[in-house]
């Protein structure tokens, strides 16, 4: 389990009246609290009458000069643009590659243009910073950033690579003084506000990339200190979550029209066999959509026709490669988990694919896709408790925060687990943002 985050202090440090920050860079959405002129932290409009943006980034290639580089559009925006058909290249869930192999390695982003993924996720900093900085009036060097529990889990080293790689992303944006806090922390920051008596709380932060969990004690006489270490128990996360749900449901739902776990042709004597599944599972994974586009991979899946047994589901498959379908589909499958997330069903229509093509999808469906995963994210709930040699009875509140506890059936089982406990939900999108404010407030205020 991980010690408290300490803070980075860049010399000189920043005159105590100069403005600071604090930023959620989330997997799926992103949000900065800035001080304003009141002292008080307040989340800063991101977008028109928005107060968090999905963590996304389009590079637009149509129409390049030799000499000009692709122009980055962000958040809403850059859903957009990809949806329109824009050319260009599309980038999610960023986070994801901090502590791997790519966040040093370059990606194609078209017109024969490449970018740094880190280049990507500190770009996209530069972009919350400086919306900030529009509202601040003056430069900031000074901000709170949030972080998982564990970027990368089961891997010390790999883990704190990955906090070292969002450091670096900040720095090299102009942030100088920098502290790092727990997002469930922040989360647990932010419901304390309101609270009258002491509680014990655990605090559920399920995203878009990882599912965290921490037991604090929060109370009125607690959130006057500055330093709260005593107060966290024990925390446990886990690098599975909205993303993870996302790909499921894809694979269970859309890919298989499509020929996952589909069967090549009948051959005498011989049982028919599974088509190859890693052009699928590529499909399915954000960051590693646009290598199945490569010269090579479409080269290799266009000789592989007489691998299936329904012609059908190849030509579905070469459509998807051939108009680049792969983040949209991806997106389709987010938009129906959404959609049963409360019950009910939904019908996603694949006409892009073929004239009339579509599938249903419903609650019972989706959780039968996720079981594993589920399961674990259930289980990674209980660990806080075992570390810190408590009864699930002895918790006074579950705070469920973060964009996939809108998926009703993983909320309830995790409640079913703390039979005693008020099952309370703080903003999905804005409690960590909020929180790391708070503790941005009592650092630099």
């Amino acid at each position: 389990m991980p010690g408290a985050c300490a803070m980075t202090r860049i010399q000189p440090a920043a005159a105590p009246s100069a403005p600071f920050c604090a930023i959620d860079f989330g997997t799926s959405n992103s949000a900065i609290a800035l001080c304003g002129p009141d002292g008080r932290m307040g989340l800063v409009e991101v977008e028109p009458d928005q107060r968090t943006m999905p963590t996304a980034v389009f590079y637009q290639t149509e129409d390049l000069a030799a000499h000009e580089e692709p122009q980055r559009i962000y958040g809403r925006p850059a859903l957009a643009a990809y949806v329109q058909g824009h050319e260009g290249r599309l980038m999610r869930s960023m986070k994801s590659i901090l502590g791997s192999t790519l966040a040093d390695q370059s990606t194609d982003v078209g017109a024969g243009r490449s970018v740094r993924y880190l280049d990507v996720v500190s770009g996209y900093l530069l972009r919350l910073k400086q919306l900030a900085e529009r509202d601040a009036g003056a430069p900031l060097t000074r901000a709170v950033l949030g972080r998982p529990v564990y970027f990368v889990d089961d891997d010390p080293v790999r883990d704190a690579k990955a906090q070292q790689a969002l450091e670096n992303a900040a720095r090299a944006v102009g942030f100088r003084e920098l502290s790092f806090q727990y997002e469930p922390i922040a989360a647990a920051l932010d419901h304390e506000q309101t609270v009258a008596q002491e509680e014990l709380v655990l605090v559920a932060d399920i995203g878009g990339g990882t599912s965290d969990f921490s037991l604090v004690r929060v109370g009125p006489e607690r959130r006057r200190r500055l330093d709260r270490k005593d107060d966290i128990l024990a925390n446990h996360g886990v690098h599975v979550a909205g993303t993870d749900f996302d790909r499921h449901v894809e694979l269970a739902s859309i890919l298989p029209l499509c020929g996952y776990r589909g069967k090549g042709p009948q051959r005498p004597g011989e049982a028919p066999r599974e088509v190859p599944s890693r052009v699928y599972f590529d499909l399915a994974t954000w960051h590693l959509i646009n290598t199945v586009y490569s010269p090579p991979r479409m080269a290799e899946l266009r000789r592989m026709r007489d691998f299936y047994g329904d012609p059908r589901q190849y030509e579905r498959l070469m459509r998807v490669l051939d108009e680049r379908l792969g983040h949209a589909l991806i997106g389709q499958a987010e938009a129906a988990k959404i959609a049963v997330a409360q019950g009910g069903s939904t019908r996603i229509a694949l006409d892009r694919l073929e004239d009339g093509l579509a599938v249903e999808l419903d609650e019972a469906q989706a959780v039968q896709a996720l079981g594993a995963d589920l399961e674990r994210v259930v289980n990674a709930a209980g660990e806080p408790l075992q570390a810190a040699g408590l009864r699930p009875q002895s918790v006074d509140v579950v705070y469920f925060t973060g964009g996939s506890t809108g998926f009703k059936p993983l909320t309830d089982r995790i409640a079913a687990r703390l039979p005693a406990a008020r099952a309370l939900r703080g903003d999905r999108f804005a409690s960590v943002a909020q929180g790391l404010g708070v503790h941005a407030q009592r650092l630099f205020g």
